[in-house]
Protein backbone atom coordinates (compact mmCIF):
# COMPACT_ATOMS: atom_id res chain seq x y z
CA UNK A 1 0.00 0.00 0.00
CA UNK A 2 1.18 3.79 -0.59
CA UNK A 3 2.53 5.89 2.20
CA UNK A 4 0.53 8.21 3.28
CA UNK A 5 2.81 11.25 2.67
CA UNK A 6 0.80 13.79 4.08
CA UNK A 7 0.31 12.26 7.39
CA UNK A 8 3.88 11.34 7.57
CA UNK A 9 5.51 14.95 6.90
CA UNK A 10 2.86 16.31 9.65
CA UNK A 11 4.41 13.85 11.93
CA UNK A 12 7.67 14.99 11.08
CA UNK A 13 6.08 18.77 11.86
CA UNK A 14 5.11 17.85 14.59
CA UNK A 15 8.53 16.68 16.10
CA UNK A 16 10.01 19.98 14.81
CA UNK A 17 7.21 21.74 17.19
CA UNK A 18 6.55 19.95 19.67
CA UNK A 19 5.32 22.76 22.02
CA UNK A 20 2.41 23.51 19.63
CA UNK A 21 -0.29 20.82 19.26
CA UNK A 22 -1.27 20.19 15.76
CA UNK A 23 -4.34 19.23 13.60
CA UNK A 24 -5.46 18.69 10.07
CA UNK A 25 -7.87 20.62 8.17
CA UNK A 26 -10.26 20.86 7.63
CA UNK A 27 -12.05 19.21 9.71
CA UNK A 28 -12.81 16.55 7.17
CA UNK A 29 -9.65 16.66 4.77
CA UNK A 30 -6.08 16.48 5.17
CA UNK A 31 -5.22 19.84 3.11
CA UNK A 32 -3.07 21.70 5.55
CA UNK A 33 -2.11 21.92 9.68
CA UNK A 34 -3.43 24.22 11.84
CA UNK A 35 -2.82 24.99 15.52
CA UNK A 36 -5.24 23.46 17.61
CA UNK A 37 -7.25 25.34 20.69
CA UNK A 38 -6.30 28.81 19.08
CA UNK A 39 -7.81 31.20 16.28
CA UNK A 40 -6.24 34.69 14.89
CA UNK A 41 -7.31 38.13 14.56
CA UNK A 42 -6.01 41.33 13.56
CA UNK A 43 -4.96 43.20 16.41
CA UNK A 44 -7.10 45.87 18.39
CA UNK A 45 -10.67 46.15 18.44
CA UNK A 46 -11.03 43.13 16.13
CA UNK A 47 -9.22 41.21 18.43
CA UNK A 48 -11.56 42.05 21.46
CA UNK A 49 -14.56 41.48 19.04
CA UNK A 50 -13.80 38.07 18.72
CA UNK A 51 -12.54 37.33 22.06
CA UNK A 52 -15.96 38.54 23.83
CA UNK A 53 -18.16 37.31 20.60
CA UNK A 54 -16.52 33.53 21.41
CA UNK A 55 -16.47 33.36 24.71
CA UNK A 56 -20.05 34.29 24.87
CA UNK A 57 -20.63 31.94 22.30
CA UNK A 58 -19.45 29.02 24.16
CA UNK A 59 -21.23 30.49 27.05
CA UNK A 60 -24.54 29.99 25.32
CA UNK A 61 -23.90 26.78 23.76
CA UNK A 62 -22.49 24.93 26.79
CA UNK A 63 -23.69 26.98 29.99
CA UNK A 64 -19.89 26.56 30.67
CA UNK A 65 -17.94 29.37 31.96
CA UNK A 66 -16.29 31.21 29.02
CA UNK A 67 -12.74 31.41 30.94
CA UNK A 68 -11.08 29.37 28.39
CA UNK A 69 -11.39 31.99 25.83
CA UNK A 70 -8.67 34.38 26.18
CA UNK A 71 -5.39 36.28 24.37
CA UNK A 72 -2.94 33.18 23.95
CA UNK A 73 -0.01 34.65 25.43
CA UNK A 74 1.79 38.43 24.56
CA UNK A 75 1.77 39.94 21.29
CA UNK A 76 5.12 41.69 20.19
CA UNK A 77 5.54 40.84 16.94
CA UNK A 78 4.75 42.64 13.27
CA UNK A 79 2.31 39.99 12.04
CA UNK A 80 -0.88 42.08 12.57
CA UNK A 81 -2.70 39.07 14.63
CA UNK A 82 -3.39 38.39 17.80
CA UNK A 83 -3.88 34.53 19.10
CA UNK A 84 -6.86 33.84 20.90
CA UNK A 85 -7.11 30.48 22.99
CA UNK A 86 -10.60 28.84 22.49
CA UNK A 87 -10.55 25.71 23.78
CA UNK A 88 -7.80 23.15 25.50
CA UNK A 89 -5.63 21.90 22.71
CA UNK A 90 -4.89 18.42 24.45
CA UNK A 91 -8.43 17.50 23.61
CA UNK A 92 -9.34 15.55 20.57
CA UNK A 93 -6.36 14.21 17.84
CA UNK A 94 -4.93 15.29 14.74
CA UNK A 95 -8.05 15.10 13.07
CA UNK A 96 -9.77 18.39 13.72
CA UNK A 97 -10.11 20.30 16.46
CA UNK A 98 -13.83 21.17 17.69
CA UNK A 99 -13.49 24.86 19.62
CA UNK A 100 -11.55 26.15 16.58
CA UNK A 101 -14.64 25.37 14.09
CA UNK A 102 -17.10 26.57 16.65
CA UNK A 103 -15.26 29.65 17.38
CA UNK A 104 -14.83 30.25 13.59
CA UNK A 105 -18.81 29.92 13.05
CA UNK A 106 -19.77 32.26 15.93
CA UNK A 107 -18.38 35.10 14.12
CA UNK A 108 -20.02 34.58 10.32
CA UNK A 109 -23.14 37.02 11.71
CA UNK A 110 -19.83 39.87 12.53
CA UNK A 111 -18.22 39.35 9.28
CA UNK A 112 -21.32 39.07 7.33
CA UNK A 113 -21.80 42.96 8.39
CA UNK A 114 -18.47 43.88 8.42
CA UNK A 115 -18.27 42.75 4.69
CA UNK A 116 -14.16 40.61 5.55
CA UNK A 117 -12.77 38.12 7.58
CA UNK A 118 -12.66 38.76 11.00
CA UNK A 119 -11.45 35.83 12.24
CA UNK A 120 -8.87 32.51 11.36
CA UNK A 121 -7.15 29.32 12.54
CA UNK A 122 -3.60 29.68 12.47
CA UNK A 123 -2.14 27.35 9.98
CA UNK A 124 1.21 26.08 9.49
CA UNK A 125 3.26 27.38 6.43
CA UNK A 126 6.11 24.76 5.55
CA UNK A 127 8.28 23.28 2.79
CA UNK A 128 6.84 20.09 3.71
CA UNK A 129 3.04 18.55 3.83
CA UNK A 130 3.26 18.42 -0.41
CA UNK A 131 3.44 22.06 -0.42
CA UNK A 132 7.43 22.19 -1.70
CA UNK A 133 9.22 20.00 -2.48
CA UNK A 134 7.45 17.29 -4.39
CA UNK A 135 10.15 14.82 -3.73
CA UNK A 136 13.14 13.78 -2.02
CA UNK A 137 16.75 14.64 -3.41
CA UNK A 138 18.39 12.04 -5.73
CA UNK A 139 21.87 12.58 -6.33
CA UNK A 140 23.59 12.72 -9.82
CA UNK A 141 27.08 13.28 -11.21
CA UNK A 142 29.55 16.40 -10.73
CA UNK A 143 29.98 15.40 -14.75
CA UNK A 144 26.37 17.03 -15.28
CA UNK A 145 26.21 19.55 -13.74
CA UNK A 146 23.60 21.98 -13.43
CA UNK A 147 19.91 21.80 -15.19
CA UNK A 148 19.28 24.78 -16.28
CA UNK A 149 22.85 24.82 -17.36
CA UNK A 150 24.46 27.64 -15.60
CA UNK A 151 24.23 31.03 -18.08
CA UNK A 152 27.51 32.78 -19.11
CA UNK A 153 26.35 36.32 -18.16
CA UNK A 154 29.07 38.17 -15.99
CA UNK A 155 28.73 39.09 -12.61
CA UNK A 156 28.24 42.97 -12.50
CA UNK A 157 28.61 44.64 -8.86
CA UNK A 158 27.45 47.76 -9.97
CA UNK A 159 24.22 46.29 -11.81
CA UNK A 160 23.99 42.75 -10.15
CA UNK A 161 20.02 42.07 -9.04
CA UNK A 162 19.44 41.59 -5.50
CA UNK A 163 17.56 38.30 -4.75
CA UNK A 164 16.34 37.40 -1.31
CA UNK A 165 15.53 33.43 -0.54
CA UNK A 166 13.35 33.13 2.21
CA UNK A 167 14.24 29.56 2.99
CA UNK A 168 16.00 26.82 5.53
CA UNK A 169 19.45 28.36 5.15
CA UNK A 170 22.61 27.75 3.34
CA UNK A 171 24.36 23.95 3.91
CA UNK A 172 27.68 24.84 5.42
CA UNK A 173 30.15 23.97 2.76
CA UNK A 174 28.42 26.04 -0.25
CA UNK A 175 31.12 28.59 -0.31
CA UNK A 176 33.01 25.84 -2.25
CA UNK A 177 30.77 25.94 -4.98
CA UNK A 178 31.94 28.58 -7.75
CA UNK A 179 28.34 28.55 -8.44
CA UNK A 180 27.78 30.56 -5.81
CA UNK A 181 30.61 32.89 -5.25
CA UNK A 182 28.13 35.87 -5.31
CA UNK A 183 25.77 34.41 -2.35
CA UNK A 184 25.86 35.10 0.91
CA UNK A 185 23.37 34.19 3.96
CA UNK A 186 22.72 32.23 7.33
CA UNK A 187 23.67 28.60 7.52
CA UNK A 188 21.17 25.96 7.74
CA UNK A 189 23.01 24.85 11.47
CA UNK A 190 22.72 20.92 12.30
CA UNK A 191 22.69 19.12 8.98
CA UNK A 192 23.32 15.73 10.04
CA UNK A 193 21.87 12.74 12.22
CA UNK A 194 23.96 11.05 15.05
CA UNK A 195 24.86 8.42 12.32
CA UNK A 196 25.90 11.00 10.13
CA UNK A 197 23.06 10.80 7.92
CA UNK A 198 21.65 14.22 6.34
CA UNK A 199 18.60 15.44 7.72
CA UNK A 200 15.55 15.96 5.31
CA UNK A 201 15.07 19.19 3.50
CA UNK A 202 18.74 20.18 4.68
CA UNK A 203 19.98 21.41 1.16
CA UNK A 204 16.81 23.07 0.32
CA UNK A 205 18.07 26.76 0.62
CA UNK A 206 21.00 26.13 -1.29
CA UNK A 207 19.26 23.79 -4.12
CA UNK A 208 17.13 26.79 -4.91
CA UNK A 209 20.04 29.58 -4.71
CA UNK A 210 22.13 27.22 -7.26
CA UNK A 211 19.07 27.58 -9.70
CA UNK A 212 18.55 31.38 -9.39
CA UNK A 213 22.80 31.51 -9.75
CA UNK A 214 22.38 29.52 -12.82
CA UNK A 215 19.45 31.13 -14.81
CA UNK A 216 20.67 34.40 -13.32
CA UNK A 217 24.53 35.24 -13.01
CA UNK A 218 24.38 38.71 -12.49
CA UNK A 219 22.98 38.20 -9.10
CA UNK A 220 23.77 39.16 -5.67
CA UNK A 221 21.55 36.31 -3.58
CA UNK A 222 21.09 36.00 0.25
CA UNK A 223 19.42 33.16 1.51
CA UNK A 224 17.81 33.48 5.33
CA UNK A 225 17.08 30.75 7.60
CA UNK A 226 13.49 31.89 8.06
CA UNK A 227 12.19 27.94 8.16
CA UNK A 228 12.81 25.55 10.92
CA UNK A 229 14.21 22.20 10.36
CA UNK A 230 10.71 20.87 8.80
CA UNK A 231 10.58 24.43 6.63
CA UNK A 232 7.28 25.24 8.74
CA UNK A 233 6.09 28.26 11.00
CA UNK A 234 2.81 29.08 12.39
CA UNK A 235 0.76 31.73 10.48
CA UNK A 236 0.79 33.95 13.37
CA UNK A 237 4.19 34.46 13.28
CA UNK A 238 5.53 34.42 9.89
CA UNK A 239 4.61 37.96 9.11
CA UNK A 240 7.46 38.95 11.69
CA UNK A 241 9.52 35.80 10.19
CA UNK A 242 9.67 37.72 6.56
CA UNK A 243 9.78 41.40 8.31
CA UNK A 244 12.97 39.96 9.95
CA UNK A 245 14.18 38.89 6.57
CA UNK A 246 14.33 42.23 4.88
CA UNK A 247 15.05 44.01 7.61
CA UNK A 248 18.42 42.24 7.93
CA UNK A 249 19.71 43.78 4.62
CA UNK A 250 16.31 45.88 3.47
CA UNK A 251 13.95 45.27 0.82
CA UNK A 252 15.44 43.42 -1.95
CA UNK A 253 14.63 43.57 -6.00
CA UNK A 254 13.04 40.08 -5.62
CA UNK A 255 12.12 37.52 -2.52
CA UNK A 256 11.76 34.19 -3.77
CA UNK A 257 9.70 32.18 -1.78
CA UNK A 258 8.70 28.28 -2.00
CA UNK A 259 6.66 28.37 1.27
CA UNK A 260 3.11 28.50 2.32
CA UNK A 261 -0.11 26.32 2.49
CA UNK A 262 -3.78 26.56 1.55
CA UNK A 263 -6.42 27.97 4.21
CA UNK A 264 -10.18 26.96 1.88
CA UNK A 265 -10.41 30.70 1.23
CA UNK A 266 -9.73 33.13 -1.51
CA UNK A 267 -8.74 36.38 0.76
CA UNK A 268 -5.09 35.41 1.71
CA UNK A 269 -3.70 35.14 5.50
CA UNK A 270 -4.44 36.99 8.13
CA UNK A 271 -1.00 36.21 9.37
CA UNK A 272 1.00 37.79 6.53
CA UNK A 273 -1.67 40.92 5.77
CA UNK A 274 0.50 43.16 7.37
CA UNK A 275 3.37 41.86 5.52
CA UNK A 276 1.80 41.72 2.26
CA UNK A 277 0.25 45.41 2.80
CA UNK A 278 4.35 46.19 3.21
CA UNK A 279 5.34 44.94 0.25
CA UNK A 280 3.00 46.63 -1.95
CA UNK A 281 4.65 49.99 -1.05
CA UNK A 282 7.67 48.65 -1.62
CA UNK A 283 9.13 48.04 -5.58
CA UNK A 284 10.07 44.31 -4.59
CA UNK A 285 8.53 41.77 -6.55
CA UNK A 286 8.18 38.86 -4.67
CA UNK A 287 7.92 35.23 -6.24
CA UNK A 288 6.44 32.53 -4.79
CA UNK A 289 5.37 28.84 -5.28
CA UNK A 290 1.90 27.48 -6.12
CA UNK A 291 2.27 24.79 -4.18
CA UNK A 292 2.17 20.57 -4.83
CA UNK A 293 -1.19 19.26 -3.56
CA UNK A 294 -2.33 18.86 -6.97
CA UNK A 295 -5.42 21.13 -6.30
CA UNK A 296 -6.83 24.73 -7.66
CA UNK A 297 -7.44 25.58 -4.15
CA UNK A 298 -5.72 28.72 -3.70
CA UNK A 299 -2.26 28.80 -2.01
CA UNK A 300 -0.77 31.48 0.14
CA UNK A 301 1.09 33.69 -0.70
CA UNK A 302 1.55 32.79 -3.78
CA UNK A 303 -2.36 33.32 -4.50
CA UNK A 304 -2.29 37.02 -3.53
CA UNK A 305 -1.23 37.21 -7.34
CA UNK A 306 -5.24 36.82 -8.28
CA UNK A 307 -5.49 39.70 -5.42
CA UNK A 308 -6.37 43.00 -7.40
CA UNK A 309 -4.19 44.84 -4.39
CA UNK A 310 -1.49 42.93 -5.34
CA UNK A 311 -1.05 41.41 -8.67
CA UNK A 312 1.74 44.11 -10.06
CA UNK A 313 3.53 42.42 -6.59
CA UNK A 314 3.22 38.92 -7.04
CA UNK A 315 4.60 36.36 -9.12
CA UNK A 316 2.98 32.88 -8.76
CA UNK A 317 4.80 30.10 -10.12
CA UNK A 318 3.30 25.98 -10.66
CA UNK A 319 6.10 23.50 -12.06
CA UNK A 320 6.21 21.89 -15.33
CA UNK A 321 6.89 18.25 -15.91
CA UNK A 322 10.58 17.50 -17.47
CA UNK A 323 9.36 17.68 -21.21
CA UNK A 324 7.92 21.01 -20.49
CA UNK A 325 4.93 20.51 -21.88
CA UNK A 326 2.30 19.56 -19.42
CA UNK A 327 2.27 20.68 -15.47
CA UNK A 328 3.50 18.36 -13.27
CA UNK A 329 1.28 16.00 -11.47
CA UNK A 330 2.11 17.42 -8.19
CA UNK A 331 1.66 21.24 -9.34
CA UNK A 332 -1.51 23.28 -8.03
CA UNK A 333 -3.04 25.50 -10.76
CA UNK A 334 -5.56 27.75 -11.50
CA UNK A 335 -6.20 31.28 -12.77
CA UNK A 336 -4.35 32.46 -9.58
CA UNK A 337 -1.22 30.76 -11.08
CA UNK A 338 0.50 33.53 -13.51
CA UNK A 339 2.82 30.98 -14.68
CA UNK A 340 4.80 27.49 -14.99
CA UNK A 341 8.36 26.99 -14.95
CA UNK A 342 10.35 23.69 -15.17
CA UNK A 343 10.01 21.88 -11.61
CA UNK A 344 10.58 18.53 -12.05
CA UNK A 345 13.90 16.76 -11.67
CA UNK A 346 15.89 19.45 -11.81
CA UNK A 347 19.63 19.72 -11.39
CA UNK A 348 21.29 22.08 -8.51
CA UNK A 349 24.07 22.33 -5.61
CA UNK A 350 22.85 20.16 -2.16
CA UNK A 351 25.76 19.45 0.04
CA UNK A 352 28.42 17.40 0.07
CA UNK A 353 31.35 19.26 -2.24
CA UNK A 354 33.95 18.64 1.17
CA UNK A 355 33.15 15.32 1.46
CA UNK A 356 30.38 13.08 0.76
CA UNK A 357 27.36 12.72 3.05
CA UNK A 358 24.66 9.69 3.13
CA UNK A 359 20.91 10.50 3.26
CA UNK A 360 18.25 7.99 4.26
CA UNK A 361 14.98 8.46 2.18
CA UNK A 362 12.37 8.99 4.78
CA UNK A 363 9.39 8.26 2.32
CA UNK A 364 8.81 5.39 0.48
CA UNK A 365 7.74 5.77 -3.32
CA UNK A 366 4.11 4.98 -5.23
CA UNK A 367 2.80 1.95 -7.17
CA UNK A 368 1.06 4.60 -9.28
CA UNK A 369 1.08 8.20 -9.27
CA UNK A 370 -0.43 9.30 -5.96
CA UNK A 371 -2.63 12.05 -8.40
CA UNK A 372 -3.85 10.06 -11.08
CA UNK A 373 -1.22 10.54 -13.69
CA UNK A 374 0.11 7.91 -16.23
CA UNK A 375 3.75 9.26 -16.96
CA UNK A 376 6.53 8.04 -15.64
CA UNK A 377 6.37 10.99 -12.31
CA UNK A 378 8.43 12.29 -9.60
CA UNK A 379 5.71 9.96 -7.52
CA UNK A 380 6.68 6.58 -8.49
CA UNK A 381 10.58 7.08 -10.07
CA UNK A 382 13.37 6.50 -9.11
CA UNK A 383 12.46 4.11 -6.75
CA UNK A 384 12.76 4.09 -3.00
CA UNK A 385 12.12 2.58 -0.04
CA UNK A 386 11.49 4.92 3.16
CA UNK A 387 11.67 4.78 6.58
CA UNK A 388 8.61 5.93 7.63
CA UNK A 389 5.37 3.85 7.24
CA UNK A 390 1.65 4.91 7.31
CA UNK A 391 1.95 5.65 10.66
CA UNK A 392 4.90 7.62 10.86
CA UNK A 393 6.26 4.57 12.79
CA UNK A 394 10.52 3.94 12.14
CA UNK A 395 11.21 0.73 9.74
CA UNK A 396 14.45 0.19 10.37
CA UNK A 397 16.86 -1.60 8.22
CA UNK A 398 14.28 -1.35 5.61
CA UNK A 399 15.15 2.20 4.07
CA UNK A 400 17.16 3.04 1.02
CA UNK A 401 20.93 5.09 1.66
CA UNK A 402 22.58 7.27 -0.90
CA UNK A 403 25.28 9.64 -1.22
CA UNK A 404 25.46 13.22 -1.69
CA UNK A 405 28.94 14.74 -3.58
CA UNK A 406 27.55 17.96 -4.27
CA UNK A 407 24.42 17.86 -6.83
CA UNK A 408 20.83 16.79 -6.77
CA UNK A 409 18.04 16.20 -8.70
CA UNK A 410 15.03 17.35 -7.22
CA UNK A 411 11.36 18.26 -7.90
CA UNK A 412 8.59 21.14 -6.67
CA UNK A 413 7.13 23.70 -7.06
CA UNK A 414 10.00 25.47 -4.76
CA UNK A 415 12.25 24.64 -7.55
CA UNK A 416 10.38 26.04 -10.69
CA UNK A 417 10.24 29.52 -7.74
CA UNK A 418 13.94 30.34 -8.19
CA UNK A 419 13.79 29.70 -11.72
CA UNK A 420 11.02 32.31 -12.70
CA UNK A 421 12.79 34.73 -9.85
CA UNK A 422 15.88 34.26 -11.91
CA UNK A 423 14.59 34.63 -15.16
CA UNK A 424 13.04 38.08 -13.80
CA UNK A 425 16.21 38.82 -13.05
CA UNK A 426 17.80 38.04 -15.77
CA UNK A 427 15.42 39.84 -18.24
CA UNK A 428 16.16 42.87 -15.87
CA UNK A 429 19.50 42.32 -16.73
CA UNK A 430 19.43 42.03 -20.11
CA UNK A 431 17.10 44.63 -20.63
CA UNK A 432 18.17 47.38 -18.23
CA UNK A 433 15.54 47.87 -16.57
CA UNK A 434 15.60 48.36 -12.69
CA UNK A 435 12.25 48.00 -11.96
CA UNK A 436 11.20 43.92 -11.54
CA UNK A 437 7.51 44.83 -11.41
CA UNK A 438 7.77 45.99 -14.93
CA UNK A 439 10.38 43.39 -15.80
CA UNK A 440 7.99 40.98 -14.53
CA UNK A 441 4.93 42.57 -16.81
CA UNK A 442 7.07 42.89 -19.72
CA UNK A 443 8.29 39.33 -19.31
CA UNK A 444 5.07 37.27 -19.20
CA UNK A 445 3.52 39.83 -21.95
CA UNK A 446 6.18 38.84 -24.50
CA UNK A 447 6.24 35.31 -23.95
CA UNK A 448 5.39 32.81 -26.26
CA UNK A 449 6.01 29.13 -25.00
CA UNK A 450 2.94 27.70 -23.69
CA UNK A 451 2.06 24.19 -21.71
CA UNK A 452 -0.95 22.46 -21.10
CA UNK A 453 -2.20 22.15 -17.52
CA UNK A 454 -5.29 20.29 -16.42
CA UNK A 455 -6.64 21.18 -19.97
CA UNK A 456 -5.62 24.95 -20.00
CA UNK A 457 -2.92 26.76 -21.72
CA UNK A 458 -1.10 28.50 -19.74
CA UNK A 459 2.28 30.41 -19.87
CA UNK A 460 5.81 28.39 -19.66
CA UNK A 461 8.80 30.10 -19.20
CA UNK A 462 11.80 28.21 -20.05
CA UNK A 463 15.66 29.46 -19.09
CA UNK A 464 17.73 29.29 -22.20
CA UNK A 465 19.79 26.72 -20.42
CA UNK A 466 17.67 24.32 -19.05
CA UNK A 467 17.34 20.77 -21.13
CA UNK A 468 14.25 19.04 -21.30
CA UNK A 469 13.92 15.36 -20.94
CA UNK A 470 11.34 12.96 -22.77
CA UNK A 471 9.02 11.61 -20.42
CA UNK A 472 7.91 7.83 -20.24
CA UNK A 473 4.19 7.37 -20.64
CA UNK A 474 2.42 4.43 -18.70
CA UNK A 475 -0.51 2.53 -19.19
CA UNK A 476 -4.00 3.82 -17.96
CA UNK A 477 -4.99 2.70 -14.81
CA UNK A 478 -7.56 0.03 -15.13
Amino acid sequence: MAPQRFHEQFDQIQRSMPDVPLALGPDDAAEFIYEKGVVLARDGEEARLVEDTVRDHFTAATGLSGDQVRRAGPQTNRSGVTRIQVGDPGHGDRRGDRAVAHALRSMREHEGRAGRRLVSRNHVVSIAVNSCPGDEPVPSPLTQGTNPVSSELPHDPDSAVGVLVVDNGLTHDYGLVPLLAHVQGDLYGTETDSAGNLLQYVGHGTFIAGLVAAVAPNTDITVRSTLNDAGAVLESEFGQRLFDAVDANGWPDIISLSAGTSNGRTDGLLGVESFMQALREQRTLLVAAAGNNSSATPFWPAAYASLPDYQDSVLSVGALRSDGEFGACFTNHGAWVNAYAPGERLTSTLTGFDAPVPYVYQHTTYDACRYGFTYACTCQYPRHTGVLSETGAATPGKADQVMFEGYAHWSGTSFATPVAAGLVAAYMTANKESDPRVARTQLLAGNTTYAEVRGAHAPALLPAGWRPSPVTLLAAPA
